[in-house]
């Protein structure tokens, strides 16, 4: 008997445009991103000390190299260290440890409940913004066979954990030993762990007894860039000397930062594309087409809502309307962080 194969669900490109999506979040702001990142560093290279200098100012909210974090509870698995390493470890980067950083030496596998103790951890610690895995090594399942499909699923699981509640999470792995002109090959094991993950950081030296050494990101969400860093040997942490990116975070048109002071002061519009772009058009003096407003509307959503600006479009007796909003900053930020909190503790997940 012929299997009944289901349709394929579809969206029209119309539709998939006016759809509104969370804005995606990072961990530390432009270079770690909600979902899954790997960093991965040859042994003793200093990894270990750049993540646990990452989760320490995270839990303070301090920034990583000029870039702003996100404050939160971080859940440090150092699962290749004892607890007085990590003290010694701590005594050398601060002199303040936050309350807000968990330290872990011992977890399940990703096989037999590591995701279920996460989970586990984040209800009574539902701010939790970062978890370190430290080494992805420690918790994957030893009996499988090298191979893409078990790489890729392995990491799959984490990910969709990760998604699901919105968090990151960050693995510490080890490079290959043989070298490779391409740095998302030096990782060890198949590219299934490249594919699968949000974001890859390698830590690499031209030689092993230099203090130098380059940190090289590329990600979905994040645009390829190289740190040029130094060990500062005092304080065991790593001082950043160059970052390729001079701008990393991209400034908005003159016409989106136009179309905020304009919905300041009419606060609230339901019409079309057309009247909207009309009415914009004549309070400020411009000549923006409908497709160009909604164009760049659609494109800088994120920026619009993050300056109290918030629309919808939908279509009524066969005509596109849009609805726009305006609210105070202030109103749509404590909004946010009761939404983080609801969606934190009350997702269930079932890997």
């Amino acid at each position: 008997m012929k299997k009944e194969v289901k349709l394929l669900e579809v969206i029209d490109g119309e539709t998939l445009m006016d759809m509104q999506f969370p804005k995606s979040k990072f961990c530390i702001q432009s270079l770690l991103p909600q979902g899954v990142s790997i960093l991965g560093g040859a042994p003793k290279i200093g990894k270990s000390w750049m993540v646990l200098d990452w989760c320490v100012r995270i839990a303070k909210g301090e920034n990583v190299w000029n870039l702003p974090t996100e404050k939160g509870t971080v859940l440090y698995l150092c699962l290749e260290d004892s607890l007085a390493r990590i003290q010694d470890r701590l005594n050398c980067i601060t002199d303040e440890v936050p309350n807000n950083l968990y330290v872990a030496t011992k977890s399940e596998s990703i096989k037999t409940g590591l995701i279920q103790q996460i989970q586990n951890f984040i209800i009574t610690h539902n701010d939790t913004t970062l978890i370190v895995i430290d080494t992805f090594q420690m918790i994957r399942n030893s009996s499988s066979e090298l191979s893409y499909a078990n790489d890729y699923n392995e990491i799959g699981k984490l990910k969709r954990y990760a998604d699901e509640i919105g968090l990151s999470i960050l693995l510490v792995h080890h490079l290959r030993k043989q070298g490779d002109s391409d740095p998302l090959n030096k990782l060890s094991g198949t590219t299934g762990i490249s594919g699968a993950v949000d974001a890859v950081f390698v830590l690499d030296k031209d030689k092993r007894n230099e203090n130098k050494a380059n940190l090289l990101c590329t990600g979905r969400d994040i645009e390829q860039r190289e740190f040029q860093l130094s060990f500062n040997k005092e304080n065991c942490t790593w001082d950043l000397i160059n970052d390729s990116l001079e701008n990393p975070i991209p400034t908005m048109p003159n016409k989106i930062l136009d179309f905020i002071e304009f919905m300041k002061v009419q606060k609230y519009f339901k019409g079309s594309n057309t009247d909207l772009v009309d009415s914009f058009n004549s309070i400020k003096g411009s000549s923006l087409s409908a497709k160009s407003l909604k164009q760049m509307m659609n494109k800088f959503r994120y920026d619009l809502e993050d300056n109290g600006v918030r629309f919808v479009s939908h279509r009524s007796n066969g005509q596109r309307l849009v609805e726009v909003s305006y609210f105070s900053v202030s109103d749509l930020s404590a909004a946010s962080d009761e939404e983080s909190v609801s969606v934190k503790t009350s997702v269930p997940f079932v890997p």
